[in-house]
């Protein structure tokens, strides 16, 4: 970017690409083909509304700390459509401060997201209704109500507004507001180990550090809107990727924008209420996809047994790509063996730090587990935070500098612990242990904050997990820490076995020792018939170590 650009905002980027390439389609969903031109006027009508209802900003950035906010906040409480991608979009060209709503929160995680938000309006779809009704009263910010039909049935709650009406609104006669790179971008981490946290970013720093602002294989970022509109045409309809991880999750959020960028579209499998392995492949071949995401074992494995189960004509799907979640080695290698023309990409960031580091395997050519190689911006600083560490020094804290957010919504204690300045640059320090090797790759060890510390030893859990996985009995497992007289904390693995496996405890104890030392091989195994994990296929801790700690009923 040059140095008089003021820099990207999202929705100016979705509106450059939407005036290069009208009549390309955008996305895909059942009977619906949007087209760039005629998503970008629905996302008008959206941001008019939000307008006229007097959202947006109030405080500029430059009068703001960190964790502090000058805008109206939008919460976006909707499975995958349309309709999320045109109500983030067009928060965004109000100046309306857009989030994520995890639909899976009972009421009194919803309640605390929307408090913590300060939300002012919420775009929900109507079989959250009942749920929005119970919690509105208890939330004094909250005046803007928009309901999505769906096929629940329930009634527009009153004072609330009908979507199809709100994608209709006029301009209003004050004018719109001027989208600026200061704009907020908020993401709400998953809060799969303690509450969610908002995650503030400036658009454009999450745009050319994550979402499509330097262009794939390349250092430098777009110089312009210009450039992005010649992109978008010389892409010649860009790629086709499947969506399967829904939209409320940062890494669906983060490829979307890739796509967008390039006039590329996106295709929905018709079942959102679900992840329906059959559905998303026969989607798949029906739009003929390019590209594939996943999110770990959770969603790669179900979409691997259905691969070799039915008999899909996959020869145009050139890459999977995985993120927010451990793809183990056995998995990644079964889907070489049954795609073998393909590329299987692991990507790794987090909320706090935006996309990392990555690995390509091909068939024949697998990377090495857990190991990537970092984008110029990422590096391992020293326990103490005191500097960068340099190839083959070995352990410390997996970080980012550069562009990075500006802090946690409301928080300046975390934000200031989270985000130090280091020799005078600005560092993202989210809490994943790490080592940088000689050649400058680095190894992932896992999120301190679930690492089990045993007699003063280390143990990372998702390496466990990893060597646990090898077995082919099992189908998936978490693994967590519980109190231990001898150890202080040992470690439990919660195992769900293949359907019909009957493999014992001492086998697949065996199978985790020939790949971890010793004192690394759970203590307990617990069988489940279901490991849980959120939507996006993250492991839920919490879920884990309630069952790890509690005596079976």
């Amino acid at each position: 970017m040059t140095s008089d650009h003021p820099g990207f905002n999202l929705s100016t980027v979705f509106d450059t690409v939407a005036r290069a390439v009208p009549e390309q389609e955008v996305l895909v969903w059942r009977e619906r083909r949007l087209t760039y031109g005629v998503m970008n006027a629905r996302i008008d009508g959206i941001a008019q509304f939000l307008v006229t209802e007097g959202l947006g900003c109030h405080t500029e950035r430059d009068q703001l700390a960190g964790h502090e906010s000058g805008q109206d906040h939008l919460g976006i409480y909707l499975r995958n459509g349309n309709e999320y991608l045109e109500a983030m979009v067009g928060g965004y060209r109000a100046r309306v401060a857009a989030f994520n709503v995890n639909y899976r929160y009972v009421e009194e995680e919803l309640l605390h997201l929307l408090a913590d938000a300060g939300t002012k309006a919420l775009v929900y779809h109507a079989e959250f209704a009942p749920r929005v009704a119970a919690i509105r009263d208890r939330l004094p910010d909250l005046r803007v109500l928009v309901q999505v039909a769906d096929e629940s049935g329930h009634e527009l709650l009153p004072g609330a507004v009908d979507y199809d009406e709100v994608v209709a609104t006029p301009p209003p006669a004050g004018g719109m507001p001027t989208p600026l790179a200061d704009d907020l971008f908020i993401l709400y981490t998953g809060g799969t180990t303690g509450m969610p946290k908002g995650v503030l970013w400036r658009h454009d720093d999450i745009y050319v550090s994550s979402m499509g602002g330097t262009p794939f294989g390349t250092t430098e970022p777009f110089t312009s809107y210009d450039a992005i509109a010649q992109a978008a045409v010389d892409a010649n309809g860009g790629m086709t990727l499947l969506m399967i991880p829904p939209f409320m999750h940062g890494a669906a959020q983060w490829s979307t924008f890739y796509m967008i960028t390039n006039g590329g579209k996106i295709v929905i499998p018709d079942n959102v209420q679900r992840f329906d392995p059959v559905d998303a492949l026969t989607v798949a071949v029906r739009e003929k996809v390019v590209s594939i995401p996943v999110v770990g074992d959770a969603v790669a494995r179900p979409l691997l047994d259905e691969i070799v189960r039915g008999n899909y004509d996959l020869s145009g799907l050139a890459a999977i790509n995985n993120g927010s979640a451990p793809l183990t080695p056995g998995v990644r290698a079964q889907l070489l063996e049954a795609l073998p023309h393909i590329l299987v990409m692991d990507a790794a960031g987090a909320s706090e730090t935006g996309l990392q580091m990555s690995s390509l395997s091909l068939k024949g050519m697998e990377a090495d587990a857990a190991t990537f190689t970092p984008v110029d911006a990422t590096t391992v600083v020293d326990d103490l935070f005191t500097r960068a560490l340099e190839p083959g020094e070995g352990g410390g804290w997996l970080a980012q500098r550069g562009r990075v957010p500006l802090g946690y919504l409301g928080d300046p204690e975390k934000t200031d612990r989270t985000f130090p300045v280091i020799d005078g640059v600005r560092y993202s320090i989210p809490g994943d242990r790490a080592d940088i090797l000689d050649d400058g790759r680095i190894t992932l060890l896992g999120r301190d904050s679930v690492t089990i510390n045993a007699g003063g030893e280390k143990i990372f859990v998702e390496e466990v997990e990893r060597a646990l996985a090898a077995h082919p009995d099992v189908r998936d497992v978490v693994v967590v820490g519980r109190p231990s007289e001898r150890w202080g904390s040992e470690a439990v693995a919660l195992v769900q076995l293949e359907e019909g496996a009957t493999v014992s405890d001492e086998d697949l104890l065996a199978e985790c020792g020939r790949h971890v030392a010793r004192y690394k091989v759970p203590k307990a195994i617990i069988r489940t018939d279901l490991v849980e994990r959120s939507p996006s296929g993250k492991a839920d801790y919490r879920w884990a170590k309630k069952q790890a700690t509690e005596p079976a009923s």
